[in-house]
């Protein structure tokens, strides 16, 4: 038979000492339950008529947790439940935490998109502002965007081209399927193209990709062809 420590004495005649110390030992649980932080001993001594029997009642709800989902532990010197080590894997839960991209972030990936293979600087050359720090990081943490090589240039700045998950995200089967100048014109996100600084497909991606490959110089690892063997995965957050 399983004796619950919380239930006074199951002899046929239960002491009052034994009913009184499994009363305490209750309203430690209900105390510890409800409270949102780690509860000391003497807190839980004032919830107790004569301030007597806490380590008794503590050592009767360890006992009863103890192969329960949840355990009775002692943190920052008070005490409170925690749910059992053995079953953390059980507790794991995967979210999708979705981030909207700043104005920044979208006319960034813009400008890849339609220009690559493209460097920071003419990234920002294009855009007519300077580009902040964590701009291309959080595209490549979406895994929108990706090293490609360096520039045979002074400094060998790196490229940056899209990937296919960005294709996979906007639903682009190529490309080629990225909106021309005129579909942009048509829905309003392009004013004037012949302003410098503005965001604008001038030329195909692989048009635009074909002089500036000329000059593109592998990473390290990469295919002499120029196809970046870099994989950058698609993070659980998500980057729309």
């Amino acid at each position: 038979m399983t004796i619950d420590p919380l239930e006074p004495s199951p002899s046929l005649e239960p002491t009052e000492e034994d009913e009184r110390a499994a009363r305490a030992a209750r309203i430690m649980e209900a105390v510890i339950f409800a409270s949102g932080r780690p509860v000391d001993a003497e807190a839980l001594a004032a919830q107790l008529q004569d301030g007597d029997g806490v380590e008794a009642g503590l050592a009767r709800l360890a006992a009863h947790y103890r192969h329960r989902g949840i355990h009775l532990v002692k943190v920052a010197g008070g005490w409170t439940f925690r749910t059992a080590p053995d079953l953390a894997e059980h507790l794991t839960v995967h979210r999708v935490v979705r981030r909207r991209l700043s104005r920044a972030a979208l006319e960034t990936l813009a400008i890849i998109a339609y220009h690559q293979p493209v460097t920071r600087a003419e990234v920002e050359e294009i855009r007519g502002v300077h580009l902040g720090r964590g701009t291309l990081d959080l595209l490549l943490e979406a895994g929108w965007i990706a090293p490609k090589g360096r520039r045979r240039t002074p400094g060998r700045p790196v490229t940056w081209v899209t990937t296919t998950a960005f294709m996979e995200h906007f639903g682009l089967e190529s490309l080629d399927d990225l909106p021309g100048v005129d579909e942009l014109e048509a829905v309003g996100l392009l004013e004037d193209t012949d302003q410098p600084g503005e965001i604008a497909a001038q030329r195909p991606p692989e048009e635009a990709g074909d002089a500036a490959d000329a000059t593109e110089e592998p990473e390290e690892g990469e295919a002499a062809d120029g196809d970046s063997t870099t994989v950058v995965p698609l993070s659980g957050r998500g980057g729309a």
